[in-house]
């Protein structure tokens, strides 16, 4: 049976996606250039039996999500650059209080207003450290609609499965722009949802060490007792004001990601033996990378390319490896060089590492990425 082909854009993609990995729930702002998913938001979530909330601002719709998280459902903002910087704040909350949501960023020019409608990766860092303090994040870049539908579906999947906040990374030219996609059956996914207690109420502790380091998350309401805070706390939930308290949740969050990057360290690659020149991509730059390096190899150039669909964690062994092969490293962005610093980090003089930057609002053209490897080649 042939599927409805549809016309979609990023930012419809997304809606879509969230929507198949079981989203009810929406509070958000409207922002250029990410308002299309709050109104796809808007129109779908009525039919799912979901809510839409518009909220006064960025800062509310962020604390609206995690509540509705803590609530028991599958929760979702959208912003750009501007509303991102306001919801650190509140993101920072929920990464401590372990409430798994999805935050999409659809990146513009900044800083300030900036080019409100035109693309740039500038936020990759933001994503990163935005806000305070040592805490783990998780960071996914779709680089075509196909991808900005999947990779919604596999932030919800990351959210609830290591109970975080998850943040989807798009930019301008992903989220706007328009491709044909074919929207997969329910029943070919692959959904997850939060680990519910087995233990009744009375033993139950909100925040419990766990073998894989992931406590289980009744719904408020269900008759647990489920105590939230923003300051260090112990397995009650409660704050001590205990040094060792705050080391051991600190240790536990972080270990929740660092032993599972096996899972959660999504990559593309066309890499062969011979090549000594890669360019390494995300988001939208993805397309041209790829083009440039199939031209070059036409050329015969021996040229490669990895994508990454997955940003934080960084892949820091895969570039570590790459980097002992080949000679040199291109990293085309649309900023002044932010990934890049992480890519020289782990390749450690191994292997030449250059830079392609716009940061102008105008995208990187294929012909820029093929001059760089002909230029080092």
């Amino acid at each position: 049976m042939n599927k409805e082909a549809l016309l979609l854009q990023g930012d419809e993609a997304v809606v879509e996606g969230a929507l198949a990995a079981g989203v009810r729930f929406f509070a958000g702002y409207p922002i250029t250039p990410a308002s299309e998913i709050a109104e796809g938001f808007s129109r779908k979530l009525p039919q799912y039996g979901g809510k839409f909330i518009q909220m006064e601002d960025e800062l509310a719709s962020m604390a609206c999500v995690i509540g509705a998280s803590l609530s028991g459902l599958k929760s979702i903002t959208a912003t750009s650059g501007p509303g991102f910087s306001l919801k650190q704040e509140n993101l920072g909350l929920g990464i401590m209080i372990e409430a798994p949501c999805v935050v999409v960023n659809v990146q513009r020019v900044g800083p300030s207003t900036g080019l409100p409608t035109s693309p740039s990766q500038g936020d990759v860092m933001q994503a990163k450290w935005g806000t305070h303090g040592d805490h783990p994040i998780i960071v996914l870049s779709p680089s075509s609609v196909k991808e900005s539908f999947d990779l919604a579906v596999t932030a919800f999947n990351f959210a609830e499965k290591y109970r975080t906040p998850v943040i989807l990374l798009l930019d301008e030219i992903v989220g706007h722009m328009r491709e044909k996609i074919e929207l997969p059956d329910a029943a070919e996914l692959t959904i997850y949802d939060r680990k519910r207690p087995n233990i009744s109420p009375e033993n139950f502790n909100p925040y419990e060490e766990t073998e894989d380091h992931i406590p289980a998350m009744p719904d408020y309401g269900q008759g647990y007792k489920y105590h939230t805070t923003g300051l260090f706390h112990d397995k009650t939930g409660f704050p001590g004001g205990k040094t060792e308290d705050a080391r051991r949740l600190m240790d536990r969050l972080m270990a929740k990601i660092e032993d599972n990057l096996d899972d959660i360290l999504l990559f593309d690659e066309d890499i062969r033996e011979k090549d000594n020149v890669l360019v390494l991509s995300y988001g939208s730059t993805v397309r041209s990378a790829i083009s440039a390096v199939n031209e070059a190899r036409d050329k015969g150039y021996n040229a490669a390319w990895l994508k990454l669909k997955t940003i934080w964690p960084f892949a820091g062994d895969k570039i570590k490896e790459l980097a002992e092969n080949v000679d040199t490293i291109i990293v085309p962005e649309l900023n002044r060089g932010q990934l890049i610093r992480e890519v020289e980090r782990f390749a450690c003089g191994q292997a030449n590492v250059i830079g392609i930057n716009k940061y102008d609002g105008t995208l990187i053209k294929p012909e820029e990425i093929l001059a760089k490897i002909e230029e080092v080649e």
